[in-house]
């Protein structure tokens, strides 16, 4: 167990979620584009990670413990603006969780998240985002009569209970449906072409 790894990635997720509570609690988090005060701390955070990750490959449960991969996954998670970080660590994450150093459910969410940076349907279905028609929604999935029998493969609860979960939280942040949803869309479209997820 590298304790020094494991209280800086604990630090590293603890700094993400004062500044995340913060900007929930000021208005300032929802809206369109990325707020900068989040940018800021995601960026950070990501290059750390990156060279952690080209030190001791990924940080797994054998090395910095379940509270530590769960901060070293959490800090993935939010590395939005580093594409080629995000790609590079799912074979790595994978392999862990093959092996038990990693969840399986945290691999399935990084190829979410992935896929849906880059507009493809998802597999697990466990990112959420304003659709069209206003409400918070999955979007697009893979295969969608298969959906919870993948979905209990890796740990996770029915898509109904993850949902419910999600409108809850985004009810009690005060995350609403955008004003003005193409403005919304557009904005999202344009930060991942920006940032590397999309090809012009």
């Amino acid at each position: 167990m590298n304790e020094t790894l494991r209280d800086e990635l604990l630090e590293m997720a603890r700094r993400d979620r004062t500044v995340r509570a913060e900007l929930v609690a000021s208005g300032e988090l929802f809206g369109v584009g990325y707020e900068p005060r989040m940018a800021r701390v995601h960026e950070r955070n990501a290059r750390r990670l990156r060279r952690i990750i080209e030190s001791v490959g990924w940080p797994g449960t054998d090395l910095v413990g379940p509270d530590g991969a769960e901060a070293a996954w959490i800090v993935l998670q939010h590395a939005i603006a580093e594409p080629g970080l995000l790609r590079r660590a799912l074979p790595l994450l994978r392999t862990a969780a093959r092996e038990g150093r990693a969840r399986p459910r945290h691999a399935a969410m990084l190829e979410d998240r992935i896929r849906c940076f880059e507009g493809r349907p998802q597999r697990y279905a466990t990112q959420f985002d304003w659709d069209a028609e206003g409400d918070l929604s999955p979007g697009d999935v893979e295969d969608p009569e298969r959906l919870d029998e993948r979905r209990r493969a890796v740990g996770l609860p029915p898509l109904a209970e993850q949902m419910e979960e999600a409108r809850r939280r985004a009810l009690s942040e005060g995350d609403r449906t955008p004003a003005d949803q193409e403005a919304y869309a557009r904005a999202r479209d344009d930060w991942a072409a920006r940032v590397g997820w999309r090809a012009d």
